[in-house]
């Protein structure tokens, strides 16, 4: 796992790193001689433009210029002002000490000018905004960023793509599209979620002292970004002394008049999760539909009101269901009614692993007039119950229908309300979004994402069932593993998204073409991770300068996560 902090965490660290004897300024150098390593990581780089700000950020941008220097390519700088004038003390030092150095500074150079300094670079190092920015760029940024994205020229990005928020992700006035971040010595929510995702590219942590570990560990991180052999607690050995029954049943309840085809969609799913029994039971008035669609799914058609929802009295039979099976899933295409209220809250009475998700969540929503966190009793059970919000569903359980979590960060904040209002190990909720979050009380865990094409209706009924399938088929689940077993059916789903896409399109995918993936996702994501005894990402090749002060060799001991749609390294054969 690779912890993850806030902003303000960060700026701890690095206090507690100067207290360490580790200084600003070393920490600049360090910080400089990550990102330099990097960028001379690249193949064909012979000539470099480092862009660079006011602040820090741009003080480690003037550092990388020396070094790059060093490594005998042809640097050139495009700074706002002269060196002289740069407030920040420690950017001025390193402004100075590279212009003694001969580096050809560019002051404020107009656009034309820019646009043929890259052009005629091979690689741009980004060192304008660090990750105290928010909001929208000023000139000159703004004009730079832009220029920069249109000279499709290689971009480095030091510490975060100039422009995007490295708390939110989210960039209102545009960012810097780059290559590869080199980020310093942790992740940051920002870099993982939203316009992130686009903007980051390959990210590289540098984590630039030996006591960074140590420190990051004890500032509790808000959350972990997952590797695969992280799985391995929760995956199941393979056998073949199983049969149907032992690989777990399921029970499926939802669907409606209007919505018939989610249900089947999840319980299809679950049994490509390797549930070995699934049942759909829906209103009598949607099942003909949904046995036309599951041949090797039992259909149950329960009782059904005008409108083609639940009748109360089907809530008596779905209890009798749910007992007889390892996991329930509640919710896809089911509706708000006084009816459907009495199943979720019947079905959270029973002794029975539980995922609510879709309109079983609308229905938790009204019986705590939109305050979960308020009805901790609700939630409060023995058995595990799983949460699968998107984050307009879970604006609704926290109050905010009106403005939902718009971030990672927020999503977090929101779902650790709910969690520790109910105090147990026995809740999780996955926190589905660009960057999909499983939060339980003592840990928050971060998938490695699905590419764009799983954004498609009926989605999360597929991750709904495949998490569903998982539950039930785990031996002896322990409560404190259900983050984890969450996190493991969204990255099954991701990776089942991702082959969908190469045979549809990245906009031709439908939810149905995500289920036919799931088989293949889960077995090259199992196969890996036992393959796995060291870390999946390598770190880039070292470069030593010749000469200066004794440089920490930043990258070489840096974490390196690809870009979040790079499934390259998971071998499927169809």
């Amino acid at each position: 796992m690779q912890p993850v902090l806030n902003v303000e965490d960060v700026k701890r660290v690095e206090l507690a790193l100067k207290r360490a004897g580790v200084s600003m300024s070393e920490l600049m150098h360090r910080a400089g001689t990550a990102a330099a390593q990097e960028v001379i990581s690249l193949p064909d780089v012979r000539t470099v433009v480092v862009c660079v700000g006011f602040g820090n950020n741009g003080g480690d941008g003037w550092v990388a210029a020396e070094e790059l220097l060093r490594a005998g390519l042809e640097v050139r700088i495009v700074s706002p002002v002269q060196p002289s004038q740069i407030k920040s003390d420690l950017a001025l030092m390193a402004a100075k000490s590279a212009a003694d150095k001969g580096i050809r500074i560019h002051v404020a150079p107009p656009r034309p000018q820019l646009e043929n300094l890259f052009a005629r670079a091979d690689v741009v190092l980004d060192s304008m905004l660090g990750t105290g920015f928010a909001g929208e760029p000023s000139a000159p940024f703004d004009i730079w960023i832009d220029a920069l994205n249109a000279s499709g020229a290689r971009v480095v990005s030091v510490d975060v793509p100039s422009g995007l928020s490295a708390q939110t992700g989210h960039a209102p006035g545009g960012c810097v599209i780059a290559d590869v971040t080199v980020t310093m010595l942790a992740l940051k929510p920002g870099l993982l979620a939203d316009e992130g995702r686009d903007a980051c590219g390959t990210i590289v942590v540098a984590p630039l002292a030996e006591q960074t570990e140590r420190l990051v560990f004890e500032s509790d991180p808000v959350a972990w970004r997952m590797e695969l052999k992280d799985y391995l607690e929760v995956m199941q050995p393979p056998s073949s002394a199983v049969d149907k029954y032992t690989r777990g049943s399921v029970l499926v309840v939802g669907g409606s008049a209007r919505f018939p085809g989610a249900p089947v969609l999840a319980a299809k799913a679950a049994a490509r999760a390797g549930a070995g029994y699934v049942t759909l039971a829906v209103p009598s008035k949607a099942a003909r539909v949904a046995q036309v669609h599951s041949l090797e799914i039992p259909v149950v058609a329960l009782p059904s009101e005008d409108g083609g929802t639940f009748a109360p009295e089907a809530k008596q039979a779905i209890a009798k269901l749910a007992q007889k099976s390892s996991a329930v899933l509640c919710g896809p295409g089911m509706r708000v009614t006084s009816s459907t209220m009495g199943i979720v809250s019947t079905l959270l009475s029973c002794d029975v692993p539980l995922i609510l998700d879709a309109d079983a969540l609308n229905c938790m929503a009204h019986l705590t007039s939109n305050r979960l966190d308020s009805y901790p009793e609700l939630l409060r059970r023995t058995a595990p119950v799983i949460l699968t919000p998107h984050h307009r569903e879970l604006g609704r359980l926290m109050g905010l229908p009106d403005t939902p979590p718009d971030s990672l960060t927020s999503a977090l904040e929101a779902s650790r309300r709910i969690v520790w209002a109910d105090g147990g190990s026995e809740i999780a909720i996955v926190a589905k979004g660009t960057a999909t979050a499983c939060i339980g009380v003592d840990t928050a865990l971060i998938p490695r994402p699905g590419p764009a094409a799983l954004a498609t209706a009926g989605s999360g009924d597929v991750l709904g069932g495949i998490i569903a399938g998982l539950v039930a088929r785990t031996t002896s689940l322990e409560n404190s593993q259900l983050p984890l077993l969450s996190a493991l059916g969204c990255e099954i789903h991701a990776l089942a998204g991702s082959l969908a896409a190469e045979r549809f399109g990245s906009r031709g995918v439908m939810a149905g073409d995500v289920i036919d993936q799931i088989g293949l996702a889960s077995d090259a994501i199992e196969d890996r991770a036992t393959m796995l005894d060291e870390d999946e990402w390598q770190p880039a090749p070292t470069y030593v300068p010749e000469a200066g002060p004794d440089p920490v060799p930043a990258a070489a001991s840096a974490s390196r996560m690809p870009s979040p749609d790079d499934t390259a390294d998971l071998e499927i054969e169809e």
